[in-house]
């Protein structure tokens, strides 16, 4: 690995969240060169292989193999950072003193302090970490082996591209050809539209956090403040912070059965 000429790779399903961390990246250490980024755990290692980049920054969930898998292969011939939208886990391994992390989105405050880290190894000439047990460990407490739930949604606002976090979201309602997102916008509530059916996104979401509770309507179980039961069966959902009232037809209100 060359002290002179760092490289990177960066390995992220969001092509966004990989435009951000490249620019962030040229302003934070302008010396280090993007020799690749890859969309997918396969595509990854391929690069790798193909430009031996003295840094990988690895998405811990990728499509095919984890950024934990790409790490195994990768071993100690690269500096590794992973990149989590889990603080919690990403914390946990961090603090054994060997993955160095970074927590989407991804701020230039946190990755400052990254790349002073790796600055210093590599002037110091420390060889990269690779622990087997840790990335099994780690591997673990992400469960890796579930299905990945949603985590952002795209959607056009005026002529710019938001990236809405689906923790956000208040509810999702289906309006013809498109789905309405309802969600908070650093605290204020706002509302976009997608092309993707609300049928396609709701097998996206994570069960625990999201139900259906119309033909029409999802709702963020986190966003209900008060549901009140009408006539024939059905029931009206209050949100928070919010003046409009969702419907909840027969067929789901078995949902609320404690009414």
């Amino acid at each position: 690995m060359s002290l002179t000429a760092p490289t990177a790779l960066i390995a992220d399903d969001e092509p966004l969240l990989r435009e951000i961390l490249e620019a962030r990246l040229a302003a934070t250490w302008p010396e280090l060169q993007i020799v690749a980024q890859a969309r997918n755990g396969r595509q990854a290692i391929e690069m790798f292989e193909q430009h031996q980049p003295t840094i990988c920054f690895l998405d811990v969930h990728m499509p095919g193999l984890s950024g934990v898998e790409v790490a195994r292969h990768i071993g100690k011939r690269a500096h590794l950072v992973f990149v989590t939208a889990f603080d919690q886990y990403a914390l946990e391994a961090f603090e054994h003193g060997v993955l160095d992390y970074l927590v989407k989105p991804v701020t230039a405050a946190r990755l400052s302090e990254t790349v002073a880290r790796l600055k210093a190894r590599l002037q110091q000439a420390q060889p990269a970490v690779h622990s087997e047990a840790l990335l099994t460990q780690l591997a673990e407490r992400l469960k890796l082996d579930k299905p990945e739930t949603l985590r952002w949604v795209r959607a056009s606002v005026g002529a710019s591209l938001r990236m809405i976090p689906v923790d956000d979201i208040d509810y999702l309602k289906s309006d013809s050809k498109y789905t309405l997102v309802a969600y908070r916008d650093e605290g204020q509530v706002a509302e976009a539209l997608i092309r993707m059916p609300l049928k396609d996104l709701l097998t996206q979401l994570d069960p625990h956090q999201f139900a259906q509770v119309h033909r029409s309507v999802v709702v963020n179980l986190r966003a209900i403040r008060r549901v009140t039961r009408g006539e024939n069966e059905t029931a009206d959902i209050e949100l928070k912070g919010r003046s409009e009232r969702l419907p909840v037809s027969r067929s789901y209100l078995s949902l609320f059965k404690e009414m």
